[in-house]
């Protein structure tokens, strides 16, 4: 129940559809049921003859005895103006019931549907800005495909369980209400009799929807498997044909598929069992009542139980399933809900590691130096960085280098904040950034990393991204800043040119500048490049360090450098090994030491020679 009542919290405000549904439900059920109920009066009327036998009236039923009134005033009309009349006179009133039952039915099912979008729309809402707001190191232990599948599909099982339960709760034992109510009022022997088969019929029904739960959670379970499988598949599809591993991922996909379509077909099984059980237990109640009515009539008094109402009984009766039958539905629809819903509100609960000081203020400038002081990260027991000290003065140029794993990345990521260091301070104008609002400090910074993230979409748009308001003039000045302003021209429609999934209409080089761009429009006092040129050939290496050099005129610049040649030049240059600061200078001062960089320098000759 505390998984069900956090769901419908995201229905808030449920008052705004709860009770013109109530209201609109309450008025359905009375003209549906009285439908059914007339049809009474309409074979009363049938059986009377042309002209009817005179039958005294008597008292004037209750307000209440909704069936009693109407049957005095057909009964009257008999009396008084004949068959035909009285015939026309019940046909007008059932026509006009039909009317406002379909009426009210409608209405009711517009707010219901009304409420399951607005819950849909608050819960995917809550639970995508939530992913957004979690620190990297979430994306690095969890499947892409798993959240995707938690946001997309789990997500709109939700909402039918929210919306089901309401009906479940409400509409239908109302509408079983008011059905026994008036095959009470009709015949209490005859209701107490059927009344016999309803526990049987339950009982039987709640032992096959019992194992629906857990059934839905390993269904939901393997569904995120299977996109995983499939966005790997897709994002990897070069390297699937290159190693001739088609088959292997088809069989590992197939998997999972044949897993996920056998919980898939138990499930529907269990489900579409509940109805033929329901509906047999339903006719078998109508023949055992038709045997027992026909022994009323034929065996005992026949003025106990009059031919018209017998028949009016049957009909109303055989409804009575219809609403047992949708309870039992929906349970099972509820139980996918609740599985559904744990999974996505796990994903909701997952807090981020990474958030703002409850007193911490913004930085919008940026005077004097970005400091490390004592600065240590391991990954769980791993220490990755320890005792990281250095300092980067404004307007100067810091490059680190060092051999693969000696914590270049993880330093870089450390300063806007994508990650905590397990000990230690990094300041930036000697504040804290800790201390700092987190949105404000990456603001300060403009980011180029050595894979080229770029988004389905123009090239206006991915150099212009998260500036809503910026110009085609200012877009046209970072390109050509970047070197990318002559390329762009040249594509189809220019800076409108649809660049395909993660830019793969783009060469490398293209990319890369197009990233740049998109740094030098936000005009950031500090710059973080990470290995920006490593991935690229000669010639578009030449064109973005080029762009680069741009990029980093009178700004303040961390770089981490993979070809050496191209940091020669920077005041400081920050040698890493092995997660700890080895050596540090600018290029002149590191070669006379002869030291680990020295012995880069050579190598990285050697291999150029």
């Amino acid at each position: 129940m505390k998984t069900y009542f956090r769901l419908l919290s995201f229905a808030k405000p449920i008052e705004k559809f709860a009770i013109p549904y109530i209201i609109t439900t309450i008025f359905s059920v009375i003209f549906s049921t009285l439908n059914l109920a007339l049809l009474a009066p309409l074979l009363q009327t049938l059986f009377s003859g042309k002209h009817g036998a005179f039958v005294h009236l008597g008292a004037r039923p209750s307000f209440f005895d909704i069936m009693g009134i109407f049957n005095y005033y057909v009964q009257y009309m008999l009396n008084n103006y004949g068959a035909w009349t009285t015939l026309e006179f019940v046909c007008a009133v059932i026509v006009i019931s039909a009317l406002l039952a379909n009426l009210f039915r409608y209405l009711s099912q517009r707010t219901m549907e009304n409420l399951r979008v607005h819950t849909l729309l608050n819960f995917r809402r809550t639970v995508f800005n939530n992913v957004m707001n979690l620190h990297l190191g979430f994306f690095s232990n969890e499947r892409k495909g798993d959240i995707i599948s938690k946001i997309a599909s789990d997500v709109q099982v939700v909402q039918f369980s929210v919306t089901g339960t309401l009906q479940v709760v409400f509409k239908e034992p109302l509408t079983l209400i008011a059905f026994m109510a008036m095959l009470f009022n009709m015949s209490a022997n005859l209701t107490f009799y059927s009344l016999l088969v309803i526990p049987v019929s339950a009982f039987v029904i709640s032992r096959i929807v019992k194992r629906l739960k857990s059934q839905a959670i390993a269904s939901q379970q393997t569904y995120g498997n299977m996109i995983s499988y499939l966005d790997e598949a897709l994002s990897g599809i070069k390297i699937i044909k290159a190693f001739n591993a088609t088959e292997f991922i088809k069989n590992k996909f197939n998997k999972e598929n044949v897993k996920y379509s056998s919980i898939t077909r138990s499930m529907a099984r269990r489900q579409q069992l509940a109805s033929p059980v329901s509906e047999f237990f339903g006719i078998t109640m109508i023949a055992c009542i038709v045997l027992y009515g026909g022994h009323l009539i034929f065996v005992k008094d026949a003025s106990s139980l009059k031919p018209e109402i017998f028949i009016t009984y049957i009909a109303l009766f055989s409804q009575v399933m219809r609403p047992a039958k949708a309870m039992s539905d929906s349970f099972s629809t509820i139980h996918s809900g609740i599985a559904a819903g744990e999974r996505v509100l796990a994903l909701i609960d997952e807090k981020p590691l990474i958030v703002d000081a409850p007193d911490a203020t913004a930085i919008n400038e940026f005077n004097e130096s970005i400091e490390l002081k004592q600065v240590t990260f391991a990954y769980d027991d791993k220490v990755v960085l320890a005792e990281i000290d250095f300092r980067v003065p404004k307007g100067k140029t810091v490059a680190l280098v060092g051999p693969s794993g000696g914590g270049k990345s993880t330093l870089m990521d450390l300063i806007p904040r994508f990650i905590e260091p397990k000990s230690g301070e990094i300041l930036i104008d000697g504040k804290n950034i800790r201390a700092l609002k987190v949105d404000s400090v990456r603001s300060l910074m403009g980011i180029v990393n050595q894979e080229s993230i770029l988004f389905n979409d123009t090239i206006f748009n991915n150099i212009a991204f998260g500036k809503t308001n910026a110009t085609r003039e200012q877009v046209e000045a970072a390109a050509r800043i970047a070197n990318a302003h002559n390329f762009i021209l040249e594509t189809e429609k220019g800076y409108e040119t649809n660049i395909g999934d993660r830019g793969t209409k783009l060469s490398g080089g293209q990319r890369q500048r197009i990233c740049i761009a998109r740094a030098v429009l936000s005009n950031p006092p500090i710059m973080l490049l990470d290995e920006a040129t490593s991935a690229l050939d000669t010639e578009s290496e030449k064109l973005v360090q080029d762009a680069l050099n741009n990029l980093m005129k009178n700004r303040t610049s961390l770089i981490i450098a993979h070809r050496l040649s191209t940091i020669q030049n920077a005041d400081i240059i920050v040698v890493l090994e092995n997660g700890r600061i080895v050596e540090q200078g600018n290029h002149h001062q590191l070669i006379e030491k002869n030291g680990l960089y020295r012995r880069l320098i050579d190598m990285q000759t050697f291999s150029a020679d």
